[in-house]
């Protein structure tokens, strides 16, 4: 495989560059500090750590609106027709061509166990799974779990800076924007695609896996949205306790996820009711 060139770069990472741009930017349009004689308010502020909040809650609602006049029909449908057995398929083998990356970012945190377990399913689900559409590495003891760099540069001390909403790309921070980027730009498929003029390889991956991971949690996430006071800081408080958990390879606590738009949650009944 060669390597990318500058304009190789730009077809394949314009894009995610746009998500990191905007990553850096959102924060110009600043919620209003509270009074510094206010230590309570003030902690608050710090703690919710969303000085583009008002920019953020506008594009919150542009997300809605394409999810809703999009993302959510098409998963509808996707649910409604596809049988069971065939959206399992769909789903194993989206995580198996993630595979990759996530062993590069295993290495890169120096979790070489981890990086074992991301091989072994990568070999045994591509071979013995027929191209990752089966899970058997799961039954032998060697199961899922996933990384990307915006966890790799947490492991190294990088602080996530504040919080953002990316247009399509949802809730994330200046630091898992960069991630997004770094991963997008060194997946295999992306490179192949790109090197042999196959974009839209990566395109109808993107749109796959958005629609399978939207059917996945579409009621959870109605149950989600309507017994949310305020669904913008349940996405946002969600996201960044999903981040915590992933970071910490779910030491401090069970799974909690944030769904954006391309990568909506695994949702439990259980999590959605402590919101309500």
């Amino acid at each position: 495989m060669k390597v990318l060139n500058t304009d190789c770069r730009g077809q394949v990472g314009w894009p995610v560059l746009g998500a990191l741009v905007l990553a850096l930017g959102l924060v110009a349009g600043c919620a209003t500090a509270p009074d510094p004689t206010d230590r309570e308010a003030v902690a608050e502020y710090q703690q919710i750590n969303d000085p583009g909040e008002p920019t953020n809650r506008a594009v919150f609602a542009v997300n809605q609106v394409l999810d809703k006049g999009v993302l959510k029909p098409a998963a509808g449908m996707y649910r409604d027709l596809v049988p069971p057995a065939v959206r399992t398929g769909v789903g194993n083998a989206l995580n198996n061509l993630r595979s990759p990356v996530i062993l590069l970012n295993d290495v890169l945190q120096g979790e070489m166990r981890r990086a074992g377990v991301t091989f072994m399913r990568f070999v045994i689900n591509t071979t013995i799974g027929i191209g990752g559409l089966g899970d058997p590495a799961s039954d032998m003891g060697f199961p899922y779990h996933s990384e990307d760099f915006g966890q790799t540069l947490a492991a190294w001390g990088i602080g996530e800076g504040p919080f953002v909403m990316l247009p399509v790309f949802g809730p994330s921070n200046p630091r898992d924007a960069v991630g997004l980027v770094v991963d997008f730009l060194v997946d295999p498929l992306n490179l192949w695609a790109t090197n042999t003029d196959r974009q839209y390889i990566t395109y109808a991956r993107g749109v796959t896996r958005a629609v399978d991971e939207r059917a996945r949690n579409y009621d959870l996430l109605e149950d989600l949205e309507r017994s949310s006071l305020d669904f913008y800081a349940t996405i946002r408080s969600l996201y960044r306790q999903r981040r915590t958990d992933e970071i910490s390879n779910g030491w401090t606590r069970e799974n909690m996820p944030g769904p954006g738009v391309t990568e909506t949650p695994h949702l439990k009944s259980e999590e959605v009711s402590q919101w309500k």
